[in-house]
């Protein structure tokens, strides 16, 4: 899911693996054009850019092979960590009525 968020975002983007804390799940979410178009109260654990300064060099045109390349680099130790340190403060959540 993350990998189509990614590429299919139009011009500048991100693809976003985040913590939504009001389920307690990690949700996919596309972020493009610079807008703050992300779940509220979500954190982000993983994010690609998928901003054409990012792959057209090496990649040129091909977005989805940069995309599957960048999976051979993810930390998964760093991963991990924030998607701990994103439930933590989760838990915390304040809603308003």
């Amino acid at each position: 899911q993350l990998t189509k968020a990614a590429a299919t975002t139009q011009g500048s983007g991100w693809g976003v693996l985040a913590y939504e804390p009001l389920s307690g799940r990690l949700i996919v979410e596309q972020v493009y054009d610079h807008q703050g178009n992300v779940g509220q109260g979500s954190t982000p654990i993983l994010v690609f850019d998928a901003w054409e300064h990012a792959f057209y060099l090496q990649y040129k045109n091909q977005k989805v092979d940069f995309i599957d390349a960048m999976w051979a680099v993810v930390n998964w130790q760093d991963v991990a960590k924030r998607y701990a340190a994103a439930k933590e403060r989760g838990d915390s959540l304040l809603l308003a009525p």
